[in-house]
């Protein structure tokens, strides 16, 4: 645990030098190809520095935060878009919103932005308390699924449900320590995904909403733009909705390489692409159907979460099950608790010492 914590600094370090130097090339050269010519070996640096670690939390929230994220905030940058492109960002604002999973609220103005229906402000410390009592209570569980024999339905539904707890409580104590530096608001990670009543209400406003912004910046309106020189509108946009759904299935891909350290098997690629088609018949079916008939929230919703647990459990999951990515974590749960545990006694040694 020690080693992979020096290894954790020296990586955040090599990152905090090469946003530096990005900030820097920012105030130098005109964005446009150029730019991006001189962001591209940081971009590569980047894609490398989650190899040099091998615990499941650190390397894939790393992972998550650079190698995804802050590579395609700095693509965005590059040609002057994006949330590191605002002219008024110190040095400090531009390395913290470019390391972390995080962007400021949106203008009001912005249209067709998928944030634009889901509530700005924080949960309330209520909501994040029970989540995350939950998340405890998810941990301890695996104990009794180690000694006894669960369905594969209810051990599914766990590992659904302590990824989702595990990204919301992380990511919100991240967004925490993001906002106390930068005092701005920031942009919601989730918006109770598991009240989602279709594929377009869930992927277009209840998760990972971060994650959605970024993609339609960078994906989905360059495509759609693109496209729309050569394609009608309507097809344009299906279009690019299908190849943000590939890219992110990509991505994922990425991530799961950096966890696993095996050959990818496409079933995450699968599993976007899936849900891409899905969301692409659903907007389709809602066009045509949406005056003469609509199903009740309380039929789409139980009809949405079962979707998305069957082609989970069928797609996503199975990938992580083969590189014992569950036995891994919970090792690191216990290691972490050991070594929290040793670093208090020494520290209280030092303490009556002194």
């Amino acid at each position: 645990m020690e080693g992979e914590i020096s290894n954790y600094i020296k990586v955040w370090f090599h990152v905090i030098i090469s946003l530096c130097y990005c900030y820097g090339i920012g105030k130098i050269v005109p964005k446009g190809f150029f730019r991006l010519l001189n962001i591209i070996p940081i971009m590569c640096v980047f894609l490398r520095l989650p190899l040099v670690l091998h615990t499941i939390h650190l390397c894939g929230t790393f992972a998550f935060f650079i190698s995804w994220l802050a590579n395609f905030k700095l693509t965005l940058f590059a040609f002057g878009k994006g949330p590191l492109s605002e002219p008024s960002l110190s040095l400090k604002q531009f390395v913290v919103l470019a390391s972390f999973p995080n962007n400021p609220n949106l203008p009001p103005k912005l249209e067709n932005s998928p944030l634009e229906k889901v509530h700005k402000s924080h949960k309330s410390l209520l909501n994040s308390s029970i989540k995350g009592v939950v998340f405890i209570l998810v941990i301890r569980a695996y104990d009794y699924m180690m000694n006894n024999n669960m369905h594969p339905v209810v051990l599914n539904s766990l590992y659904s449900l302590h990824l989702y707890l595990f990204l919301e409580v992380t990511l919100g104590i991240v967004a925490l320590l993001a906002k106390t530096m930068l005092e701005v608001e920031l942009e919601p990670h989730f918006n109770e995904p598991y009240l989602a009543s279709s594929l377009q209400d869930f992927w277009g406003r209840r998760w990972n909403l971060v994650v959605v912004n970024t993609l339609r910046l960078s994906i989905y309106e360059p495509t759609k733009k693109f496209a729309l020189g050569f394609i009608r509108p309507k097809c344009a946009s299906l279009s690019a909705m299908l190849l943000t759904f590939l890219v992110s299935g990509l991505l994922h891909e990425l991530l799961f390489y950096y966890l696993c350290r095996t050959r990818p098997t496409w079933e995450i690629t699968c599993f976007f692409l899936l849900h891409g088609f899905f969301l692409l018949l659903e907007v389709s079916l809602k066009k045509k159907l949406a005056a003469r008939f609509q199903l009740p929230r309380i039929v789409s919703a139980p009809l949405t979460l079962g979707f998305f647990m069957v082609t989970a459990f069928w797609l996503f999951f199975p990938q992580l099950l083969r590189c014992n990515v569950e036995q891994r974590a919970f090792q690191e749960y216990a290691q972490l608790s050991m070594f929290v545990k040793n670093a208090a006694q020494t520290f209280m040694l030092w303490l009556n010492n002194a």
